[in-house]
């Protein structure tokens, strides 16, 4: 991606890249970095395995009941490292610092390649989940789980409303860091101390959200250093950083746990808080001290099988557990058993392995539009670009914010990505040129 978007190569380069734009006689800064892209995939696999893990669902014949098996007691610390998205912005910037300096067109047109692979995956998605509850419901499937499954599907797609925000900052983010350096995330954790003093003083909850910008922009920030080679002292920050977010934990009025759970007051996630942004950075200097090792992993093969598929796996594997719950919880009654109980333990290995097993069809087919339509791009205006990444982001937060229930807002949304995409593509006389 980008993050979760860009196909990798097979990952053979160690060196971290040059973040500043080259002229064109200059060589090209190496286009892949084996420590990048082994943090998106193993972030991949801990983001799906902690969400096909921590659910404890039961169905009462008319209401599916959701909850978290890491509200037990004292497990929140566990969510320190399963947490894992503050790595996942921060491997996003370093992966488009390396490839916007790769970049000799200007900054339009790599959005406008970053757009479509952001977009286009989810075209099938939409193709399938906007009719399809309007089908089961046909076919007798009762509602409320239903609706459950269809909104949770659309609310797994903040990441990427967010990561867009990122990417189309990123060249104007890019000239800040070049001239001001590490004065750039220590003003956005400032914005998120700010943000988070007026939201607990105002009691003001929604004031919370501008975190959102703050908090992920801070550590996708970070992400250039370490493209230009610049994230020295990685034990400072990693023990500043869980150091600061245990003193907000004990001292201050945050949750210790790294996701929201049921019942909680307040939430570390939704919106981020600085307690997020702490223990991302403890997050990042842990993953570099580790870097070393990292990078000697026999996982090559495992990368350039993976990485094309990343995208695919974030957007299905909700569905695939909404598949096996609807069959096993609502239609066999079967409830999950309590957390860690022996229960639990011994069924855990038959819950993920019918997952995985729901979940490689869906990798098969859905894999493909991971790359995007080739075409002969034309002159891509910055204003075009900026006017597609508002659609596509429009089309991304209203599914979001209401999924895909039954309505006619996704459908809507889906126009919006759509007309983003349209704006991308080349002008009508670039074909002539071609």
């Amino acid at each position: 991606m980008t993050v979760l978007l860009d196909r990798p190569a097979a990952p053979a380069v160690v060196a971290p890249a040059v973040v500043a734009p080259r002229p064109p006689a200059a060589p090209r800064p190496a286009a892949r970095d084996p420590f990048i892209d082994l943090l998106r995939v193993l972030g991949m696999a801990l983001i799906v395995f902690q969400h096909w893990t921590i659910p404890v669902l039961s169905y009462d014949g008319a209401r599916l009941t959701t909850g978290n098996a890491l509200a037990t007691p004292g497990v929140w610390v566990v969510t320190w490292l399963s947490q894992v998205m503050p790595l996942v912005f921060f491997a996003g910037g370093a992966a488009n610092a390396i490839s916007f300096a790769r970049a000799r067109e200007g900054a339009p047109r790599w959005l406008a390649v970053r757009l479509r692979r952001l977009a286009w995956p989810l075209l099938p998605l939409a193709a399938v989940w906007i009719p399809l509850p309007q089908v089961l419901l046909a076919a007798g499937v009762p509602e409320q789980p239903l609706r459950v499954g269809a909104q949770l599907t659309g609310q797994l797609l903040w990441f990427l409303a967010v990561y867009l925000v990122a990417v189309v900052a990123t060249p104007y983010a890019l000239r800040l860091h070049e001239r001001f350096g590490w004065a750039v995330p220590a003003a956005l954790a400032a914005g998120a101390v700010l943000t988070d003093v007026a939201r607990f003083a105002t009691g003001l909850d929604a004031a919370g959200y501008l975190n959102v910008v703050f908090v992920w922009l801070a550590v996708h920030q970070l992400g250039f250093f370490y493209a230009g080679g610049r994230l020295r002292r990685p034990w400072a920050l990693a023990a500043g950083g869980f150091g600061a977010a245990a003193l907000l934990v004990a001292l201050g009025p945050y949750p210790g746990s790294m996701i929201g759970l049921p019942g909680a007051e307040m939430s570390n996630m939704a919106p981020p808080t600085l307690a997020m942004l702490a223990v991302g950075l403890g997050q990042i200097g842990l993953a570099a001290l580790l870097r070393p090792w990292l990078v000697r992993l026999p996982v090559r093969r495992l990368l350039a099988w993976a990485g094309p598929r990343i995208m695919t796996v974030y957007l299905w594997h909700m569905p695939a557990l909404f598949a096996v719950t609807g069959v096993v919880v609502v239609l066999l009654r079967v409830d999950t058993p309590a957390p860690g109980s022996a229960f639990w333990l011994a069924g855990w290995p038959i819950w993920f392995g019918s997952l995985c097993l729901v979940m490689w069809p869906l990798t098969r087919v859905f894999a493909r539009f991971e790359t995007p339509p080739a075409l002969p791009y034309g002159a891509a205006g910055r204003g075009a670009m900026l006017a597609a990444a508002a659609l596509v982001g429009a089309g991304v937060l209203t599914l979001t914010a209401g999924g895909f229930a039954p309505g006619p807002w996704p459908f809507l949304a889906l126009l919006a990505v759509l007309g983003g995409l349209l704006l991308t593509a080349p002008r009508v006389r670039s074909w002539a040129v071609s």
